[in-house]
């Protein structure tokens, strides 16, 4: 699935090409087999679309396939062998051990010249030069490694596969690549693709690297312990435009006290010289937060659309009935996947009794007495939130309550629960009949002449 952490890094990049009229790859790195299906490429496709970076778009190039291009890959380790900045070996991690008496310290350089020739089971390896390498980064300013602390990494496998690194810089170069934007734990790749780059005679591209993504106890987000598939919060009902505004503020700022600002706004301002080099945390209370605020700003039309994926299984839904109550449901709701438990009540022949709430509620001496007045009441007053609210109220004086706990029977017998929606309101939509005849049966219940 689509790690919330690569959703925003895609955001990053979406954003600049926006701005620059440049354009954005989707690369599919898949020479990993037992990573690779085609099911998965689809799923990073549709949750990009989700979040609003569409293959339809002029700025959208791809999605391209890695492995179309081993021929390429193995053709640029042919020509760093060539030049000398390349060389074959055939020790083992075993070897290597047996050597260092340490398998922590890396490879320690046997082969680099022994003039070995290619040969099964030898891997190709890159003679990592003396010296330095300077990293600039458009995030991280100046970074330096200390070349003596680079192994020299394998560049084709023993059974003569290409590797991630020599592969993606030989891809970008391909591809005219000019800016990477991608998560901090990239950084130690780095300065051995900008060693390659070198050794092809090429100008590598800038690079940017992101902060990455931390739960609430400061660890990095992992998918096999927090919940990181951004389908998850689509099915959960995120709207899209409340993520993405989201994941933008993840390690950047529009500046000010603003967070939640139209898409274009934030395009706009986008820098990624203004993004911050600590982790970022991924707060699920400020996402709901965020997604609250999406929700109500959509008009009753969209909120009702939106809603459909949840109310369809509804037991009796009614769309018009719902949209009489939806702007109530609008100001309560932080996810739409709530929206099922929150109005199924008004739709079922009769409401999901909530035991809990009826024990805390409905056995006692008062809940008796309100309910009959109730009856008593609700047969004659007008049907109106405010007449109704009215009634309660002069029931409640009648028996000593404030209006909380005079409404508390009513409630549970209407809706089966002691929170939920506005219940005058509820009462409205329901109607009159529906309405007493809950009432009656809660009294009978209850015993209540």
């Amino acid at each position: 699935m689509f790690h919330v952490g690569s959703a925003r890094s895609a955001l990053f990049n979406w954003c600049l090409a926006k701005q620059s009229g440049g354009t954005f790859i989707l690369r599919i790195e898949d020479t990993d087999e037992s990573r690779n299906r085609p099911e998965w490429t689809q799923g990073i496709i549709d949750a990009m679309a989700w979040l609003g970076m569409g293959t339809s778009d002029p700025c959208f190039e791809g999605p391209y396939f890695q492995s179309s291009y081993a021929g390429e890959h193995v053709a640029a380790a042919h020509r760093l062998l060539s030049s000398g900045s390349a060389y074959y070996c055939d020790c083992t991690r075993d070897d290597v051990v047996a050597r260092t008496g340490d398998g922590n310290l890396g490879y320690d350089r046997h082969c680099r010249d022994r003039g070995l020739d290619v040969a099964e089971g030898r891997a190709l390896r890159f003679r990592v030069p003396t010296g330095h390498t300077v990293v600039q980064d458009r995030v991280r300013g100046t970074v330096e490694f200390d070349n003596d602390l680079i192994e020299d990494f394998v560049l084709l496998r023993g059974n003569g596969s290409p590797m991630f690194l020599l592969a993606n810089v030989v891809d970008d170069l391909q591809m005219g690549v000019t800016l990477v934007v991608r998560a901090e734990e990239h950084l130690p790749n780095t300065p051995k693709q900008q060693l390659i780059w070198d050794a092809l005679g090429a100008a590598h591209p800038a690079w940017a690297h992101v902060p990455v993504l931390v739960n609430e106890q400061r660890k990095k987000l992992s998918k096999r312990r927090d919940k990181v598939a951004l389908e998850m919060y689509k099915d959960e009902g995120f709207l899209p435009e409340a993520m993405r505004n989201y994941l933008m503020t993840l390690g950047w700022s529009p500046g000010g006290d603003v967070e939640i600002l139209p898409w274009d706004d934030i395009v706009a301002s986008f820098r990624l010289e203004d993004v911050n080099h600590s982790p970022a945390f991924f707060d699920l209370k400020k996402l709901e937060a965020f997604n609250g605020d999406y929700i109500r700003a959509l008009g009753v039309d969209a909120f009702v659309a939106a809603c459909e994926p949840w109310t369809r299984s509804v037991e009796g839904f009614n769309e018009a009935l719902f949209r009489k109550i939806a702007p109530h449901v609008q100001l309560r709701l932080v996810r739409l996947s709530d929206v099922a438990d929150a109005v199924d009540f008004l739709f079922r022949v009769d409401p999901i009794v909530d035991e809990d709430s009826w024990t805390k509620v409905m056995t006692t001496d008062i809940a008796a007495a309100v309910l009959r007045a109730s009856l008593a009441e609700y047969e004659r007053c007008p049907w109106d939130a405010e007449s109704m609210k009215a009634a309660l109220e002069r029931i409640g004086e009648g028996l000593g309550l404030k209006l909380g706990k005079t409404q508390a029977p009513v409630r549970v017998a209407v809706t089966g629960r002691s929170v939920g929606l506005p219940l005058f309101e509820s009462l409205e939509v329901l109607g009159r009949d529906e309405s007493l005849r809950r009432l009656r049966a809660a009294a009978g219940r209850l015993g209540v002449a």
